[in-house]
């Protein structure tokens, strides 16, 4: 049970600094004056008065510095934790001893630390994903070469043609990192301008129908009556949809069905991609979007992707003001990946 000293230190340390720091200031004289107006009393006489100061001056330092460590102690703490993590202890955290600005400080720093661990993190987890994308085509390379070397292996039309398929897809590769810097760094080109919604879905469904046809999956559009233009860079729109195309092609078994449609709702206009494949389990869900992450951990890099086609989608829509979201009912029931668009209001 808390008693009512206890009851009133929590009130008053739940005060902002300023009421704190008069409150300290104040009790500080206060502690002096009552003290040597005790000791004059108790001993009125000269000796008594040079006491009375005595005391009164030592009561008031041992008060000043009580107030001087709460206030003081906090702001050690972040100025230790802040060397630390410059120096690349990420995992530095502060206690938070009080509800005011110094709480509210040590609050921040620790939510400021956390953040920086995360992007160390990612930043380590995605110079490791880069290295492996490159080494991999890389250690083909130089076998082929060593071989030729060698005299092992014949310099072949087909030697040469799969050499250069190595080499084209580090170059895809590397334009595919270039674009999604850009875009995460909000450098990259726009034309936004109004344009009907129907045409994106078009260009990308044609150009993507020979692939469909060649696996065996239904591709069919679905798109609604009088939509409203939408304000967005079209060639990019037909980037993104083609990648979702891609990406539900890729994990669609033949005879399954992809749906790409686009309708207006509120918010915006909305695009949608659906497919009959293997779906995404709940887990997977909240990471899809990100660099190089891949569902199946096991599936090879030629049919699995680099795994930075949906994280080239997110930083293009979002770059045109939009959002992308992803769904699923669990692994083999499907996924619908959906992105909302601005609408310019004029009517295509």
């Amino acid at each position: 049970m808390k008693t009512p000293l206890h009851r009133l230190y929590r009130h008053v340390t739940s005060y902002n600094l300023g009421p704190k720091l008069f409150l300290a200031h104040f009790t500080v004289a206060l502690v002096a004056i009552l003290t040597f107006v005790f000791v004059s009393f108790a001993m009125p006489s000269l000796f008594g008065n040079l006491l009375a100061g005595l005391a009164a001056t030592v009561a008031a330092v041992a008060a000043s510095l009580f107030v001087t460590g709460r206030i003081v102690g906090p702001i050690r703490h972040v100025l230790a934790a802040t060397r630390r993590i410059s120096a690349g202890s990420y995992d530095e955290r502060v206690p938070v001893a009080e509800d005011d600005e110094l709480g509210a400080l040590s609050e921040s720093f620790n939510a400021m630390a956390a953040a920086l661990e995360e992007h160390e993190g990612s930043r380590r987890e995605f110079i490791s994903d880069v290295s492996h994308e490159l080494n991999t085509p890389l250690s083909t390379l130089q076998g082929y070469v060593e071989g030729l070397l060698d005299g092992v292996i014949d310099p072949t039309e087909e030697t040469w043609g799969l050499m250069y398929a190595e080499t084209e897809r580090m170059r895809r590769l590397v334009d595919d990192l270039r674009q999604l810097s850009s875009a995460e760094a909000g450098r990259l080109a726009l034309d936004i301008a109004p344009f009907p919604p129907e045409q994106p879905i078009r260009l990308a469904a044609e150009g993507m129908r020979p692939l469909f046809a060649e696996k065996g999956v239904r591709l069919r559009g679905e798109i609604s009556e009088t939509l409203p233009m939408v304000l967005a860079d079209a060639d990019r729109v037909v980037q993104v949809l083609t990648n979702l195309l891609s990406n539900a092609l890729r994990h669609t078994p033949a005879g399954g069905l992809v749906v790409v449609g686009v309708k207006a709702q509120e918010v915006g206009i909305l695009f949608e991609v659906s497919d009959t494949g293997v779906g995404i389990s709940a887990e997977h869900l909240p990471r899809i979007f990100e660099r190089f992450y891949r569902v199946e951990k096991s599936r090879s890099r030629e049919g699995g992707g680099s795994g930075l086609g949906l994280a080239i989608c997110r930083a293009l829509v979002e770059a045109m003001g939009g959002s992308i979201s992803a769904e699923s009912a669990g692994a083999g029931r499907g996924a619908t990946f959906a992105f909302v668009l601005p609408a310019s209001g004029w009517k295509s």
